[in-house]
């Protein structure tokens, strides 16, 4: 993607060029396929145990959060900005195969001038609560403590983000080993899983920066010049039609406000992965947490194969939304956006169903979106209604 893309301008990249090429000659640790860096267990040096440790924050999703709290006065959407932060990193996590003995601390920076100490409670009260709700479902998640700190020289509003750590069995990780001859099942991002309060819109925590200035009208800018960097320049800032306080079609006659629908916290499948570790481990070849690269971000993980993705669940609402607000190029979408589905489990076709109906379990929608073809370079193919997209490395 060029870097003079709507997305580059803002100052961020759907690709990470920069920092990929950064960190290119690190130790990319003992398995480079897997979904997250798999390390030694420096703790006990058991060579059949590993550890993983892995960091994540919310992202510039807080930024919108906090101009939805000063409007409407709702501390609720703190608490998906604590969800958007965890579940960046468990997911992450769950997709190697780790869904117990994690312990997570949170890393919290705050301009104390704008971010009140109700908002800093209801964080850290929800992060407690998270953890209660994943263990009801067999998943492992205990609080070590974490900072916050006040920071208001070189935060605007406020950072959220934590740290992950583990001690697992080799013997019990998912390193992705995708082979021809796979399916991909996609789970949805949309809709309301069992573990849910309400309807979630499918945003995760990537693509923020763009959606929240593609959508969102200018009047914000003047009016809440901490939400965004000054040093942008001012064709991108805040170019859309609608009021965070706007309602929006869900569809069933359903209506949400456009705020919250593009908050909608990034939806943990933990409670999903447990049961497909329990009942369908040995057939899982890879998973992937659609999170920055959108639906390209498996090409960082496949060898000599090409997956073609021809079988996409619908389009929800909330991507529509930002499409239309945004006029953005539909492969730009692809690529920044999970687009309505942000879990992908690769198996042979013959156990697709089994994923399908725990899916179903939890009220996620699921299906086979897609296949794997053996090929000389990796790739990835999107076959969708609105083009027809490469993407490789």
């Amino acid at each position: 993607m060029a870097d003079q893309s709507k997305y580059g301008l803002r100052g961020v990249s759907a690709t990470k060029d920069e920092v990929h090429a950064a960190i290119k000659n690190l130790d990319k640790g003992l398995y480079p396929n897997a979904f997250c860096k798999i390390l030694p267990d420096v703790a006990a040096g058991s060579p059949e145990h590993c550890t993983l440790m892995h960091a994540d924050t919310a992202g510039t999703k807080g930024s919108l959060a906090y101009l939805y709290w000063k409007e409407t006065g709702d501390l609720s959407v703190w608490e998906g900005i604590a969800q958007d932060a965890m579940v960046m990193n468990l997911d992450d996590m769950g997709c190697v195969g780790c869904t117990s003995n994690i312990l997570l601390s949170s890393t919290i920076g705050r301009n104390k001038n704008r971010i009140s100490g109700d908002v800093i409670s209801t964080i850290i009260n929800f992060t407690s609560a998270f953890v209660e709700e994943m263990r009801s479902h067999g998943v492992d998640i205990h609080l070590a403590g974490g900072e916050t700190a006040d920071v208001g020289d070189i935060v605007r509003t406020i950072d959220v983000g934590y740290t992950a750590f583990a001690r697992m069995k080799r013997s019990d990780l998912i390193v992705n080993d995708i082979q021809p001859g796979d399916v991909v099942v996609g789970l949805a991002s949309y809709g309301q899983a069992t573990y849910e309060k309400s309807y979630n819109g499918g945003m995760g925590s990537n693509g923020l920066t763009s959606a929240r200035h593609d959508v969102f009208s200018h009047r914000y800018a003047s009016k809440y010049p901490e939400s965004y960097d000054p040093t942008l320049p001012e064709t991108v800032v805040y170019v859309g039609s609608k009021s965070v306080t706007d309602e929006v079609s869900i569809g069933n006659g359903q209506k949400m406000t456009a705020g919250k629908l593009v908050l909608s916290p990034t939806r943990t499948y933990l409670p999903v992965i447990a049961q497909l570790l329990k009942h369908l481990k040995p057939s899982i070849n890879g998973m992937i947490h659609n999170t920055g690269g959108g639906l390209s971000k498996v090409v960082k993980f496949i060898d000599n194969v090409r997956v073609i993705k021809d079988n996409l669940l619908p389009l929800p609402p909330l991507f529509q939304m930002i499409r239309e607000e945004s006029g953005t190029d539909w492969k730009e979408m692809y690529q920044v956006f999970n687009m309505g589905q942000r879990l992908e489990v690769y198996l042979p076709e013959s156990e697709a169903q089994a994923v399908i109906d725990i899916a179903k379990q939890f009220n996620i929608d699921a299906q086979i979106i897609g296949r794997v073809e053996k090929a000389d370079q990796p790739t990835v193919r999107v076959e969708s209604l609105y083009g027809t997209f490469e993407y490789d490395h």
